[in-house]
C-alpha cells in the first residue's frame, strides 16, 4: 500500500465522505466484525484541545459503528473519574506525572494496554511520553497498533531543537507501528523524510472539519474594518505578528481593528505589545468556546480578513473552515499551510516577513481580496471512516497471516 495524497481544488465538488475514506487501505467488508479498540492519549475531555477534539470525535463515531470503544488516557490532578462513559465510549483513567508539566509519565498505561484484549491499539499523538509507554506496551503483548502524529508547533526554542532528536528515539517504536498516520501531506512528507521509512507506512487521513450553517443571513454582522487572527495564544502561532504589522496597516486602512480569536499563555504578552505599539484600542483578545460551533462561524463569516501567521500548522483546519466560509485568508508560508496556498486558496507571505511587509500583504489581501471557489471540508464522518477502515485492513492482513 502506498501512502495517499489529498489536494482540495478551489471549486471541486466532492462527495462528502468519499475524499477522506480514500485515504485509508480500501473499503471494509460488509457485515465486518466490531473491532475491540484502544484509543491511547495524553489528554480527552474535560481538556479541549486538537488532540482532544479529533479522539472525542472519532471515538463517537467508531462506537456508533457498533465496535467496543475504549479511550486511555491520563489525569494530573487525581480528582477526575477513573472509568467513566461519555456518548457511548468507556474513558480509562490512569495518574501521570509531573501535575505541572506536560511530560505525562503514566506507567499504568503498560498494564492497561496488555491486560485489554484489544485488536488494535491507536496513540493519538507523540509528543510526551505516553506515546512511547503505550507502543511499547503494545508491542510486547503483541497487539497491532498505529499512531497519528498531531504534530504542532512549540514556542520554547529548547523544545524545538530536541524534536529531531526525540524522532530518533521514537523511530524503532515509530517503524513496527502498522501505519503512521498523518492529517495533511506535508505531515506525512516530514516525517517520512524524518525518520527515513517507506512511504507506504504512512497514510493521510485529514481530520474533520465542522462548522454549522447560519440560519439566516442577520446572524452574522458584517464588519469591513475587523481582521481576525485565529489560533491559540502561543508565540509560535503568530498573532504578535499581526499584532506588529498593526500600525502599518491602520496608516493605510484607518479604521481597521484586530480580533486574536484564541486563549492562552502569551495573552498578557500579546496585550503589553499592543499597548507599547499604540494599538490596544484597536484590538480585543478572547477565545470562543470549542462548544460555540455557532458562534465561531458567525465570528469567521463577518470578518474582513481571517489570518494564521503561524511556525508550524500540520492541517490548518481553522484556516478550511474560513475558506468554506467565503473569507480571503493570508497565511504564513510554512508547513502544511503552504499547501493551501499553492492549491490557490489563500495568499501567503514568507515566514521570515518583516512588519512593514506583512502589512503590505495584509492590505493587499483587504483591497484585492483572493476568494477561493466552493471547497467540500473533510468530515469527522469521513475521517472515523477512513480510520475504521484502516482498522480493518490490518487487523484482517494479521488474521491472515496468523
Amino acid at each position: 500500500m502506498v501512502s495517499t495524497r489529498i489536494a482540495i481544488q478551489p471549486g471541486v465538488a466532492r462527495a462528502p465522505h468519499q475524499a477522506a475514506r480514500d485515504q485509508a487501505a480500501g473499503e471494509p467488508a460488509s457485515g465486518s466484525a466490531a473491532l475491540r479498540v484502544l484509543l491511547v492519549t495524553a489528554r480527552y475531555l474535560p481538556s479541549v484541545g486538537g488532540t482532544e477534539i479529533h479522539t472525542y470525535e472519532v471515538a463517537k463515531r467508531l462506537s456508533e459503528a457498533g465496535n467496543d470503544v475504549t479511550v486511555l488516557t491520563t489525569d494530573l490532578s487525581g480528582q477526575l473519574p477513573a472509568d467513566e462513559r461519555i456518548d457511548g465510549v468507556r474513558i480509562m483513567r490512569v495518574r501521570a506525572w509531573p501535575a505541572q508539566r506536560d511530560y505525562f509519565f503514566a506507567p499504568g498505561l503498560d498494564r492497561r494496554i496488555g491486560a485489554g484484549g484489544w485488536d488494535i491499539v491507536h496513540c493519538q499523538g507523540c509528543h510526551t511520553l505516553v506515546a512511547p509507554i503505550a507502543m511499547l506496551a503494545a508491542w510486547r503483548a503483541r497487539i497491532p497498533y498505529i499512531v497519528t502524529f498531531h504534530s504542532g508547533g512549540h514556542s520554547s526554542r529548547l523544545r524545538k531543537l530536541f524534536r529531531r532528536a526525540q524522532w530518533a528515539l521514537l523511530r524503532p517504536l515509530l517503524a513496527r507501528a502498522e501505519r503512521l498516520v498523518g492529517v495533511s501531506n506535508w505531515e506525512v512528507e516530514f516525517f517520512r523524510d524524518t525518520l527515513g521509512l517507506p512511504d507506504e507506512r504512512f497514510v493521510v487521513i485529514p481530520n474533520g472539519a465542522y462548522l454549522p450553517e447560519l440560519d439566516a443571513p442577520s446572524v452574522v454582522e458584517h464588519d469591513d474594518t475587523m481582521i481576525i487572527s485565529v489560533g491559540r495564544l502561543e508565540r509560535y502561532k503568530g498573532h504578535h505578528r499581526v499584532l506588529q504589522a498593526l500600525p502599518g496597516v491602520a496608516r493605510q486602512v484607518p479604521d481597521v481593528r484586530l480580533r486574536i480569536v484564541g486563549s492562552g499563555p502569551y495573552a498578557p504578552a500579546l496585550w503589553r505589545m499592543a499597548r507599547e505599539l499604540g494599538v490596544a484600542e484597536r484590538v480585543e483578545i478572547g477565545a470562543v468556546a470549542a462548544a460555540e460551533r455557532h458562534a465561531m462561524a458567525a465570528l469567521l463569516s463577518g470578518a474582513k480578513l481571517v489570518l494564521l501567521l503561524s511556525d508550524y500548522e500540520s492541517q490548518g483546519i481553522a484556516v478550511m473552515e474560513a475558506i468554506a466560509l467565503g473569507r480571503p485568508v493570508l497565511v504564513a508560508e510554512t508547513s502544511a499551510l503552504r499547501e493551501l496556498a499553492q492549491g490557490g486558496l489563500v495568499r501567503a507571505t514568507p515566514l521570515g516577513s518583516t512588519p512593514d511587509e506583512i502589512a503590505h500583504a495584509i492590505v493587499d489581501q483587504l483591497r484585492q481580496p483572493l476568494v477561493p471557489g466552493s471547497i467540500d471540508l473533510p468530515t469527522w464522518d469521513g475521517c472515523a471512516a477512513a480510520i475504521l477502515s484502516l482498522y480493518h485492513s490490518i487487523v484482517r492482513r494479521k488474521s491472515c497471516a496468523s
